[in-house]
């Protein structure tokens, strides 16, 4: 690999990310529903201007992240927190479109303010379908104890006739075979309540973009559901379907150690680059490597940081790692650049763009000033 930019980086590929930008407008189209970019998932700016041309605007998590789609995706804005602050409530709502709250008693609380500040702001209730396929706990907003809205037995109907939709969430890379099931449960439960709404959001979790995902079943689940309640418009809520496979992150053997099995240690960390891989966990895929002992010569990739778990995993490559290597990482450009830290002042990988004429460009390089600025 013939690489004239210094390691680490990401780096996406414009072309990629337009291919399945264009499978969620097909489905926009055929499905008639609308779809919001989930800036927790995928928030790199620089390629707003390509995915605004496709998506109905972005979904935030809070004030920081409605301050970015409001100032570079300019398109709808639609913001929830599991918890909102009245400081923030102003700012929040003269640039949302809609504000979903976690809890009746949020709801109550800041219904009179955000109306103040924004009389055509569109107002909702995150609610819990308390069933979720999850296949990692950590991930199920569903769950035992869950946090993450409203379940039926705590739902004010007090408040009903001043909400304009409702939110779920249930899914976590999941088929749509996952979903039908959660609309099911959530009609079940709050089906009721919907005759005077104007929208229902699906949430996110939607593995529209993987190769066999049955995009099919998604579109009749979704016309099912539109059938029964015509007047509603739909959203879904999308991150890692917009980000997936569209791109690298890209780091350099910087030494090789042995301790019973060969060690290589990377430009990068596990723990700050790629938290997934230890959370979740998750094991990423490595361009023209495999498994362990499936190809000839084994190495525990690790990184550069003094935490002793800090540990990609364990690949096995056709020829000897050495030391000035790079490796590729794929399917790196969701839940990856906005989880990335400092941690242990190991660098932030630079950012680079691809365009669709194979032309690379350096968007962002973080140095020394953005370790100690943050503190």
């Amino acid at each position: 690999m013939i690489d004239n930019i210094d390691t680490p980086y990401w780096q996406l590929e414009l072309s990629l990310l337009e291919k399945n930008l264009e499978i969620l407008a097909d489905i926009k189209k055929r499905a008639n529903i609308k779809i919001l970019l989930a800036l927790k998932g995928y928030a790199l700016w620089q390629s707003f201007p390509l995915v605004s041309k496709y998506l109905d605007g972005c979904c935030a998590s809070g004030l920081h992240e409605a301050k970015l789609s409001d100032e570079k995706f300019k398109k709808e804005l639609h913001t929830y927190s599991p918890a909102f602050k009245e400081v923030e409530i102003e700012e929040i709502s003269k640039i949302s479109n809609h504000l979903v709250f976690n809890s009746p008693i949020q709801f109550k609380r800041f219904y009179t303010l955000a109306k103040k500040y924004n009389s055509d702001i569109s107002l909702g209730l995150r609610v819990n379908p308390e069933y979720s396929e999850s296949p990692v706990e950590i991930y199920n907003p569903c769950g035992l104890y869950s946090r993450l809205g409203t379940t039926i037995i705590n739902f004010d109907e007090s408040i009903v006739d001043k909400l304009d939709g409702l939110h779920f969430h249930a899914l976590c890379e999941q088929d749509s075979s996952a979903l039908e099931k959660v609309v099911e449960v959530f009609e079940l439960n709050f089906g009721r309540y919907l005759k005077d709404m104007r929208w229902v959001n699906f949430g996110g979790g939607h593995h529209i973009t993987k190769k066999d995902y049955d995009v099919e079943k998604l579109i009749d689940i979704i016309n099912s559901f539109k059938s029964r309640y015509p007047h509603l418009t739909i959203y879904l809520e999308l991150g890692e379907a917009v980000g997936w496979d569209t791109g690298t992150l890209v780091a350099t053997v910087l030494d090789i150690v042995h301790n019973q099995i060969d060690i290589a240690i990377l430009d990068i960390s596990a723990e700050a680059h790629m938290p997934d891989t230890i959370i979740m966990p998750y094991r990423a895929d490595i361009r023209d490597a495999d498994k362990a002992n499936i190809k000839s010569y084994t190495y525990r990739l690790a990184g550069n940081s003094c935490l002793a778990g800090d540990i990609m995993g364990d690949y096995s490559f056709d020829k000897p790692l050495k030391i000035g290597d790079r490796v590729v990482f794929e399917d790196q450009m969701h839940y990856t650049m906005v989880k990335a830290t400092t941690f242990n002042g190991v660098p932030l990988p630079s950012i680079v763009i691809k365009d669709k004429n194979g032309n690379r460009k350096v968007v962002k390089s973080f140095g020394y000033e953005d370790f100690r600025d943050r503190l």
